[in-house]
C-alpha cells in the first residue's frame, strides 16, 4: 500500500494518492490532472476511483476532468447531489482498492454531503481516514458555508459536526492517521496546524474541538465564535464543483494568446477586462500599467484574487513575469477563474517601450517613515488581518483589513497624505493597486511593512494573544 499526500502550498489543499496492488483511488484532485496521471503511469497502475469529500468552496476540482480521462468513478457521500454522473455512496458502504479498502463516513456539519473515508489495510485494520474539512490539524471545518443552500443556521450545522466527530471519528484507535483537506492558511478554518499529517490520538490532545469533555453547547460556541464572512467567491466554486466546468487546456489555450500593447489596450478597453498584474510587488512599484491591479503570483496568489475579485466571470487580461503566463492562468482556474482571455507579449517592458502611459507607487522605507512620524501624527492603515492586528500594531495604525478594503474606502483621507502596510509589503502593494485603481492617489507605501517598521524601532503595542483580548 502507498499513500501520497500531495499538498499546494498556495492553496493549503491536500489532495490524497492511495495505491495498492495496481489499483489507485485519488481523493480530492486538483483541477490540473497530470500529474495523478503521471504517477499512476510510472507505477503501472490504473486509476480505478476518484473521492470528493464533499463540494468544495476554496477550489474546484479536477474529479470531472480526471473521470473523463481515465473512466474512474466519481464518488460522493449521501446528500450529495451533483449535476454529473457519480456514486453517491451509503453511510457504511466500501470500496475495495487492491488488498485495502475504503469506507463511506458520512460526517455532516461542515457541509451536509461532507464524507470522511476511513482507509483500512490489508488485514481489515483502520489505518487512516481523510477528513476532508470536517476534521483539521488543530481545528475543524467551519459550519457556515452551506447555510444557505441547505437551509440551515451554523448553529444547526455545528451541532451535526459535534455528533459526526463523537460518533463516528473520536471513537476510533488513536494510532488512526489523520489526513486533512486544508491546512494552515485555508479560509475553510481558523485554527489549523503548520503540520499536514498527525495521529488522531495527538489531535485528540492538541485540538480544542476534539475535547472529551466538551458539551454540544459548549462545541457550538466555540467552532462559531470568531467566523469572519467567507470569500465571496466560495458559493461561485461550489456550482462549478457541482455542475461542472471547462476542461483546463481549454483555459489554457484562450488565456495564452499573447497581446502587443496596442491590442492588450484596446482589448482592455472593449470587454472591461480587469488587468492583472502578478510580477513581484517591487516591480509593480516601480512602474505598472495605470489602473492594473497587483496580486502577486509569488505570494498567496489564488486565494486573494477570489477574495478581492470575486466574480469568477470576471474577463482577465494578464501581464506576468517571462515564463509564467500559463502558471499564472492555471492557477486561476484553480479557483475558478476561467476567463483569461490573454496576456501582455513582452510583459510590462513591452508596454513601456511602446510609449504608453505608465504608473507608480511611492514607496519608502521603515527607516525613512520613523523620521517622518517624528514631525508630527500622520494617518497610517493597517491592512493584516484583525488577529495580526490584535497581537501587536503601531500605536496610532487604523485596522482595514485588505480582505474587507471594499468595506473602508470611506476611511481613507481624500486629500492629506497616508501611509500604509501590512506584514512584509506584499498585501499593502495589492491595497494600494486597488486604491489607485478607485483614484485614489494620495497614499504611501512602507517597503518592508510591519516587520520592518518593528527592526527600524517603531514603537508597536504589546504583543497578545488576540483570543485573550475578546474574551
Amino acid at each position: 500500500m502507498k499513500i501520497e499526500q500531495i499538498y499546494t502550498g498556495c492553496l493549503s489543499q491536500g489532495a490524497y494518492y492511495i495505491e495498492s496492488e495496481g489499483e489507485v483511488a485519488i481523493i480530492d484532485p486538483l483541477r490540473e490532472i497530470q500529474n495523478y496521471l503521471d504517477r499512476a503511469d510510472e507505477a503501472n497502475a490504473t486509476i480505478k476511483y476518484i473521492f470528493e469529500t464533499h463540494f468544495h468552496a476554496d477550489f474546484v476540482s479536477g474529479h470531472l476532468t480526471l473521470s473523463k480521462r481515465t473512466g474512474a468513478p466519481i464518488i460522493y457521500g449521501p446528500l450529495a447531489n451533483p449535476s454529473f454522473e457519480a456514486i453517491i455512496a451509503e453511510d457504511g458502504q466500501t470500496f475495495q482498492l487492491g488488498k485495502v479498502s475504503i469506507t463511506v463516513m458520512h460526517t455532516p456539519g461542515h457541509t451536509m454531503e461532507s464524507t470522511t473515508y476511513l482507509l483500512k489495510d490489508e488485514n481489515g485494520e483502520d489505518y487512516a481516514i481523510f477528513s476532508g474539512d470536517t476534521l483539521f490539524l488543530g481545528d475543524v471545518g467551519r459550519p457556515d458555508l452551506a447555510q444557505k443552500a441547505a437551509n440551515m443556521t451554523q448553529e444547526d450545522l455545528a451541532g451535526l459536526l459535534f455528533e459526526s466527530l463523537r460518533e463516528k471519528i473520536m471513537p476510533l484507535r488513536d494510532e488512526v492517521t489523520v489526513y486533512p483537506a486544508h491546512g494552515a492558511g485555508s479560509a475553510c478554518g481558523k485554527n489549523m496546524m503548520k503540520i499536514t499529517v498527525d495521529t488522531l490520538g495527538n489531535q485528540k490532545k492538541m485540538n480544542y474541538a476534539l475535547r472529551a469533555d466538551m458539551t454540544k453547547e459548549e462545541f457550538i460556541k466555540e467552532v462559531t465564535d470568531g467566523l469572519t464572512p467567507p470569500p465571496q467567491y466560495f458559493p461561485l466554486n461550489v456550482k462549478l464543483n457541482k455542475e461542472g466546468y471547462e476542461d483546463i487546456e481549454d483555459i489554457i489555450e484562450r488565456g495564452a494568446r499573447g497581446l502587443s500593447p496596442e491590442e492588450f489596450e484596446l482589448a482592455a478597453n472593449e470587454t472591461g477586462a480587469i488587468v492583472l498584474d502578478v510580477r513581484h510587488q517591487d516591480e509593480f512599484v516601480k512602474g505598472h500599467i495605470p489602473q492594473s491591479i497587483f496580486i502577486g503570483i509569488d505570494g498567496g496568489f489564488a486565494p486573494w484574487v477570489g477574495a478581492l475579485i470575486a466574480d469568477v466571470q470576471q474577463s482577465i487580461l494578464l501581464i506576468a513575469p517571462e515564463g509564467r503566463v500559463e502558471e499564472a492562468i492555471t492557477r486561476l482556474s484553480r479557483v475558478g477563474f476561467d476567463q483569461t482571455i490573454g496576456y501582455l507579449e513582452g510583459g510590462f517592458d513591452s508596454w513601456k517601450k511602446s510609449g504608453k502611459q505608465i504608473d507608480s507607487i511611492i514607496s519608502i522605507s521603515a527607516e525613512e517613515f520613523k523620521d517622518r512620524l517624528s514631525t508630527g501624527d500622520i494617518p497610517v492603515f493597517d491592512v493584516r488581518k484583525e488577529g495580526e492586528y490584535l497581537t501587536s500594531h503601531l500605536k496610532q495604525a487604523f485596522l482595514t483589513p485588505l480582505d474587507y478594503l471594499n468595506n473602508h474606502l470611506a476611511e481613507f483621507p481624500q486629500e492629506e497624505t497616508f501611509y500604509m502596510h501590512c506584514a512584509g509589503g506584499y498585501r499593502s502593494v495589492i491595497a494600494a493597486s486597488i486604491l489607485k485603481s478607485r483614484g485614489i492617489h494620495n497614499l504611501v507605501e512602507i517597503a518592508g511593512g510591519f516587520d520592518a517598521m518593528k527592526e527600524a524601532g517603531i514603537p508597536v503595542t504589546d504583543e497578545v494573544c488576540p483570543s485573550t483580548l475578546k474574551k
